[in-house]
């Protein structure tokens, strides 16, 4: 018997505001479900933590749709693919062994000496940005455009060696890209998708020529060095690296405020504890509460596999909601508290297995940052809009606010220093 497909819109902005809910009800209902996507694709939603844990770590299911040419395709996206195929070429979209070749390869020049090294210039950033709303005197602060958003962009463009001074240009064009949900959003982003891709060649050229200690230099003598990384395989690296270097950090840093705003206990205890910041254990269980990414890319069945009872038909699209699973009663105690000093905490906000994000340290790195020079610099957070006027972002797999308008105030010791 084939499941009943559910009318889920999981991209509208007013489902990201509270998911939560529904995602209750999915897991103890209907924890394998079927639903339409807004470009017309069945996909179907695993939302219990189990099950969503095998979709990201076992072989049968797929990242490279190419091993299920059954796959619905818009006619748009089957007419634009030619002019996008470059961008397809990354460990992001393949199994292995060609995942396991590319990752190799990034890791190599990823190394945790270029983390280690970015530590410093992560936390001068940070307090630049809140220098530069301190000494005006601002009273209110939108911390999406003038933290949240700079610290990840600028400390990425760094790593690769991109002027800090284009990071707004990428920025919106990978807002552009995450933001598609349908075939005709898909043609919108195309402008996006050529300009970007134009000007990531244009720097290929220029660090052949110039070469930087910088992790595109290091990419792109990996290519010259003759270990395979086609001239599509680094077009596509580098664009993968940007926009996930900082797409999901900007959620992390907005999202995790605003979960601390929600729980004033929370922040209070933040405010004296804040070992839980430099342990690390308030940064992971904000990754578990909030999910930045909610939904973790596409994976395709190649054959069927049963699981909580349902049966997922071989060739089928499969999303593991991992914002779900980090809130699954089965595998957390109290999974609607926000508790900064929880332990265990075996999030799925990375992945796992073989796809497990490579740039976690960075993300916990720059939330530790983030979050400690937030609140020793600033001794009043509120918000200034009420959480229902907040905007947060369409998106399928993503969870993320445009702005988040804060009233703040210094601590003056920190002003005086």
């Amino acid at each position: 018997m084939t499941p009943e497909i559910a009318s889920l819109d999981i991209t509208s902005p007013r489902f990201k505001a509270n998911p939560y809910p529904l995602y209750a009800h999915l897991r103890e209902k209907n924890p394998v479900c079927p639903t339409r996507l807004p470009d017309g694709r069945i996909a179907w939603l695993v939302t219990r933590y189990e099950d969503a844990a095998v979709v990201l770590k076992d072989p049968r299911f797929a990242k490279d749709r190419r091993r299920v040419p059954q796959q619905h395709r818009s006619l748009i996206e089957r007419s634009l693919e030619p002019m996008l195929r470059s961008l397809q070429y990354n460990m992001l979209f393949l199994d292995p062994p060609d995942h396991t070749r590319l990752r190799g390869l990034v890791h190599k020049a990823f190394t945790p000496r270029l983390i280690e090294r970015m530590r410093q210039r992560m936390q001068d950033v940070a307090d630049e940005l809140l220098d530069d709303a301190i000494i005006v005197g601002a009273s209110e602060f939108d911390l999406v455009s003038g933290y949240a958003l700079p610290i990840p962009a600028t400390v990425m463009a760094d790593v690769l060696g991109v002027p800090a001074s284009d990071r707004d240009r990428f920025h919106h064009w990978s807002s552009v890209m995450v933001s598609i949900t349908s075939g005709p959003e898909l043609l919108r982003a195309l402008p996006s998708a050529l300009m970007f891709m134009r000007y990531l060649r244009r720097l290929f050229v220029l660090r052949r020529a110039d070469p930087r200690d910088d992790l595109t230099t290091a990419l792109v003598q990996t290519e010259e060095a003759g270990d395979h990384l086609s001239a599509d395989e680094l077009l596509s690296m580098v664009f993968l690296l940007l926009v996930a270097g900082h797409e999901t950090t900007v959620n992390l840093i907005a999202s995790g405020t605003l979960a601390l705003l929600e729980h004033p206990d929370q922040l209070l205890r933040l405010r004296h504890q804040p070992e839980l910041l430099s342990s690390g254990s308030a940064v992971e269980e904000l990754l578990r509460f909030t999910s930045p990414i909610q939904v973790a890319t596409e994976r395709y069945a190649t054959v069927d596999v049963a699981l909580s009872g349902t049966t997922i038909p071989s060739g089928a699209l499969v999303l593991a909601v991992v914002g779900s699973a980090n809130r699954d009663e089965r595998q957390f105690p109290d999974p609607d508290t926000l508790d900064l000093g929880r332990t265990p905490n075996p999030h799925l906000a990375f992945g796992q297995g073989a796809h497990y994000c490579l740039g976690a340290p960075l993300a916990r790195l720059e939330g530790q940052i983030a979050f400690t020079t937030l609140l020793g610099r600033l001794s009043s957070l509120q918000l200034a809009i009420p959480p229902n006027n907040l905007p947060w972002r369409r998106s399928l797999f993503l969870r993320g606010i445009d702005h988040l308008p804060l009233t703040i105030k210094a601590t003056p010791a920190r002003v005086a220093a």
